[in-house]
């Protein structure tokens, strides 16, 4: 059987390796809170004490961290990954990262006789918490097709995206858009609220227009329910967009959209924390409407319109 590590058990970390552990993977954790990792150890997961060890007693490391950074400390500390990575092993990077950090990691991690790939996921943590999420992955067609069997039990929909880096810039670059969907809905919604409108009324009427988003049928139920919560945060939205805007800039384009979005959650989150959930930007417009964007009746739980088909679906780049 196959050993997997896995290090960074955050929000969505803890949900693909929930997904992994569940289906009966050989898993090893690690995280810097041992406390996150405990359920997994409770459950039948070993635990490493530091990355190297990881690395050098598993065939793939998955490495899923809150940004490059980090994930660089994680491969390249004294005990780091690389230290213990070898000869048919296999590091995946499932964070979003930047793809100039992704391919200067992939040479040290190819210099030691190991393969890379960059594997982010998209679709939100309740998806993954599922196995119903999108997974795109960058690297080499070998490498893919033994990565596969371990992404299809964390993810339904696979695509190959090409060459390593391929990966992450897709993730920024989708989930830049993601933030653009959710700026225009909260202007809509407070919109809606200011004209008086039936606020469950419009949540079903954007569904079935031509405004309906992935991005309206999952974090406007969480703004209408006032839960605000999708586990994601400021800081990691100003993260991602700086990277769209830094692939951006490697193209020498200069952008006139994406510039704004990223000061409008820089200026959320100097008035709300960068810790405040990402929905609750909209309480910018709600505080200058001096009104609450909320639904009476309006589900207390997330309903995902998305069907759960059974099994999944690979597209690999070049024989789609």
């Amino acid at each position: 059987m196959v050993k997997v590590g896995f290090i960074g058990l955050g929000n969505v970390g803890a949900k693909l390796a929930g997904s992994l552990l569940r289906n009966g993977i050989d898993l090893t954790v690690r995280d810097l809170d041992k406390s996150v990792a405990q359920p997994f150890l409770d459950r039948g997961a070993k635990w490493a004490d530091s990355p190297g060890e990881m690395a050098e007693n598993v065939d793939i490391l998955i490495t899923c961290l809150p940004n490059p950074t980090v994930s660089a400390a994680v491969m390249e500390s004294e005990d780091g990954a690389l230290a213990g990575l070898g000869e048919g092993k296999i590091w995946a990077e499932m964070s979003t990262t930047d793809k100039d950090e992704v391919l200067r990691l992939g040479e040290k991690v190819k210099a030691v006789g190991a393969a890379a790939v960059d594997c982010p996921v998209s679709g939100g943590c309740h998806r993954a918490a599922t196995g119903n999420i999108a997974i795109f992955a960058g690297c080499e067609r070998v490498v893919f097709e033994k990565m596969l069997p371990l992404l299809t039990t964390m993810g339904r929909r696979i695509l190959h995206t090409g060459p390593l880096g391929s990966a992450s810039v897709l993730k920024v670059i989708t989930n830049y858009l993601a933030t653009a969907n959710l700026l225009s809905l909260c202007e809509a919604w407070v919109t809606a609220g200011v004209a008086g409108m039936d606020l469950n009324t419009t949540y079903e009427a954007i569904r079935i227009s031509s405004g309906n988003s992935f991005v309206h049928e999952t974090e406007s139920q969480v703004i209408l329910n006032g839960s605000r919560d999708i586990s994601f945060t400021m800081d990691l939205v100003c993260k991602d967009i700086g990277l769209f805007n830094k692939v951006a800039k490697r193209g020498n384009l200069n952008l006139e959209l994406a510039p704004l979005l990223e000061q409008i959650f820089k200026e959320g989150q100097k008035r709300y924390g960068p810790r405040e959930l990402s929905p609750n930007i909209i309480k910018r417009l709600e505080e200058a409407a001096g009104i609450d964007i909320l639904a009476p009746g309006f589900p207390a739980e997330m309903i995902d319109d998305e069907p759960e088909e059974p099994g999944y679906e690979v597209r690999v780049k070049g024989l789609d």
